[in-house]
């Protein structure tokens, strides 16, 4: 079922009244109907499956209700098994900013693949300026909110404050420092393959998911003292044996190819 995330809350009667882009993107790009289900995630919790009972296109709105007519027993609330195991692991991804327009398409693949947290980094390498960027703007935020709905991911990924390199092992380690060896899985994606493993290896000690941080380097590469010191902090080095990536592809292949071995 198609799902649509809203910013404002359930009325008491259990309507929502849907305008502005909300409706160009509910009447253009999903084309509803009235009498069409659709599921609602509000954005202070909570999945409601919900009918279009009228369409307003002189007003542009769109009234949704609340579906009383679904199978009786039938709960919302549970998604499937391999959404299940998305939303109890946490993926962090650490990205060296690339170019803004790299940077927006990394958001929305990260989005769809269920990424709880996308936090930038000012490398050696990573783009100009980057201090400079407002990484909790409203054209990320919706990004994001785009490619949750498109994807219907239930993980409500989010986007950190930049932090400089020599902060991303105090980090890691303040996040994952009370989870065991078998929990937590840190890997860094490297163009060289001397003193690296397959991301089969990287995975194969950790039996329980709980947290998972992938970095990501930019345009330019990683540079050796950097990932000395990433490998210090506990994180995995990475050599995909493929073809040379772009930083963007590098990260979708990286989080997707995570998560088709751990899950």
């Amino acid at each position: 079922m198609r799902q649509f995330i809203s910013q404002a809350p359930l009325s008491s009667n259990g309507t929502l009244k849907i305008c502005g882009k909300d409706y160009r993107y509910l009447h253009n790009v999903l084309r509803l109907s009235a009498g069409d289900m659709i599921q609602v995630r509000f954005s202070e919790g909570g999945l409601q499956p919900m009918t279009v009972c009228r369409i307003n296109e002189k007003s542009k709105e769109i009234l949704l209700q609340i579906c009383d007519t679904l199978a009786e027993g039938k709960n919302f609330e549970n998604q499937p098994e391999e959404t299940q195991s998305i939303e109890e692991t946490e993926f962090i991804l650490f990205m060296a900013v690339p170019k803004p327009a790299k940077f927006e398409q990394i958001i929305r693949q990260a989005t769809e693949c269920g990424v709880s947290k996308i936090v930038p980094v000012k490398t050696e390498f990573s783009q100009t300026g980057s201090e400079k960027m407002n990484f909790r703007s409203e054209r990320f935020e919706k990004i994001i909110r785009e490619a949750r709905q498109q994807s219907g991911s239930p993980v409500n990924t989010r986007i950190e404050n930049l932090i400089k390199f020599n902060e991303l092992p105090d980090y890691w380690k303040s996040g994952s420092g009370n989870l065991s060896d078998n929990e937590k899985l840190a890997v860094v994606l490297y163009e060289r393959n001397n003193s690296t493993v397959s991301i089969f290896q990287a995975c194969e000690k950790i039996k329980n998911p709980k947290k998972i941080a992938l970095f990501c380097g930019s345009e330019g590469g990683i540079s050796p003292d950097e990932i000395e010191v990433l490998k210090s902090a506990g994180f995995t080095a990475v050599h995909l044996k493929t073809n040379i990536l772009r930083c963007e592809t590098a990260a979708l292949y990286g989080i997707a190819a995570i998560q088709s071995i751990i899950n």
